[in-house]
């Protein structure tokens, strides 16, 4: 299964994987964002396959993963990050993200959304995401609402 999107100007918007990082997205300084467990959980109800990419700055994102119930890979870098996405087979993954190092997952995702969290986001992703939100919440419900994505995505 997958979430599809009908958008004016572009045509059918398809995702069936989800790239998250940990710090600064699903987490501000290391504790995960309330109400994230929840919308993670909705958007693989949808058939959404979610997957957690990070570096593990904070030395906690496995167990962070293994709490949510998501997929969890660690890359030291951006193009580890890319790496690992192309490594899952979808050409229908998005991705969410605020780092310098999200910038592979970004530029390999049919959608990018940054969240601008407590953490910031760095300023090189801005050229490189399609959306930025101010939390994780918010870029999760981008997805789960159909009218907030096409309103936003289309031409």
């Amino acid at each position: 299964m997958s979430l599809k999107y009908k958008v004016s100007g572009v045509g059918t918007i398809e995702i069936d994987t989800l790239v998250v990082d940990s710090n600064g997205t699903l987490t501000v300084r290391g504790e995960i964002v309330p109400g994230v467990i929840e919308r993670i959980q909705r958007l693989q109800s949808l058939g959404v396959h979610v997957v957690m990419i990070s570096s593990d700055q904070r030395g906690n994102a496995r167990e962070l993963a293994d709490s949510i119930g998501i997929t969890y890979y660690e890359a030291n870098n951006s193009r580890e990050k890319e790496d690992v996405l192309l490594s899952l087979g979808s050409k229908n993954v998005a991705a969410i993200g605020n780092a310098r190092i999200d910038i592979g997952l970004f530029v390999q995702s049919v959608v990018s959304v940054a969240t601008l969290q407590g953490e910031g986001i760095h300023k090189d992703i801005i050229a490189r995401v399609d959306v930025i939100v101010p939390s994780i919440n918010d870029a999760l419900d981008f997805f789960l609402d159909e009218n907030t994505f096409i309103a936003t995505m289309k031409r």
